[in-house]
């Protein structure tokens, strides 16, 4: 679905230009699979809207994006995550699995050089968000931005790295997905693992959010009179947005994965907050309105 004049679009909010880097935006898996709890109706009765960019009702697959978020703030350019990668072995989930792509091309494409990064924010440790914080280098990984300091939550890098032998132990892909992707990062001198709040620069700060991971984060976006929170995996679909008290299949703690979802979905209703989701296709950002005990979605940003 992702095509060339698509890939790349941008918006100004204050004094922060946010770019969108798509790497890839597909159906992914069954809807069923991945959002065990919303019941079919409930994307059938939303199919206006839904489709084609969120669902694809031939297939009932959920359809997702995998995009960089690039901020220009305070003189340093920001990624807000780093998608799949390429070449990477990921024998556990097919579609990651040695994935060749351009985005490098597309990064260069929206006027980004890796030598010009100066942060790299993981919102979460998950395959989807760290791919490109390196590359292979004659068999060898290293980091993708040389000159970036990569913002990681702690409590993530413990719970998916060898001092909690990667993730427990339960999936081969997780020990890899550290392996690869993270580990020469820290052996590059260029992490900072954070807790609690982090602040970035007078616009951008780090906070927690647990739940789909011990370390899940947002990034709060506050320039002038424009808001906006980046909340990584804290959603994967719109339907959340009706149904906020159901996960994905991926979130790790469900019951405080749904406690983060309420509370920074509340916080963004109020403050008038662009919600910025990983995963979200079409324009990938909206504003939320409360509706009763749920949300309803308000207008979708206008690149």
């Amino acid at each position: 679905m992702t095509n060339e004049t698509e890939s790349v679009q941008s918006i100004v909010l204050g004094d922060v230009e946010v770019i969108r880097v798509v790497e890839w935006h597909q159906p992914f898996v069954p809807a069923s699979g991945m959002f065990p709890d919303v019941a079919a109706q409930v994307w059938k009765a939303n199919e206006d809207w839904l489709a084609p960019d969120h669902w694809e009702p031939e297939s009932d697959r959920a359809v997702l994006a995998l995009q960089t978020w690039v901020l220009r703030s305070a003189g340093r350019t920001v990624l807000v995550d780093t998608g799949v990668g390429n070449g990477r072995e990921r024998p556990g989930m097919p579609p990651f699995h040695r994935r060749e792509g351009d985005f490098l091309g597309r990064l260069a494409r929206a006027g980004v050089r890796p030598q010009d990064v100066d942060v790299v924010v993981n919102t979460h440790l998950h395959v989807d968000h760290v791919g490109w914080n390196t590359v292979d280098a004659d068999g060898e990984w290293v980091p993708t931005f040389p000159n970036a300091q990569y913002l990681l939550p702690a409590a993530d890098d413990f719970h998916y790295g060898p001092d909690n032998a990667y993730a427990n132990g339960e999936r081969e892909d997780d020990r890899l997905i550290y392996e690869d992707s993270i580990a020469p990062v820290h052996r590059a001198g260029q992490t900072v693992l954070w807790d609690g709040f982090h602040r970035i620069d007078e616009h951008l700060t780090l906070e927690p959010a647990p739940g789909h991971t011990p370390g899940s984060s947002v990034l709060r976006l506050a320039s002038g009179s424009d808001r906006a929170v980046f909340v990584g995996d804290l959603l994967h679909s719109p339907v959340q947005l009706l149904q906020p008290c159901c996960n994905s299949s991926a979130c790790l703690d469900p019951e405080q994965a749904v406690a983060s979802r309420r509370q920074i979905l509340g916080r963004a209703a109020d403050e008038r907050e662009l919600l910025v989701p990983a995963h979200f296709g079409g324009a990938g950002a909206l504003e939320v309105r409360r509706d009763g005990d749920g949300f309803a979605l308000g207008p979708w940003a206008a690149y």
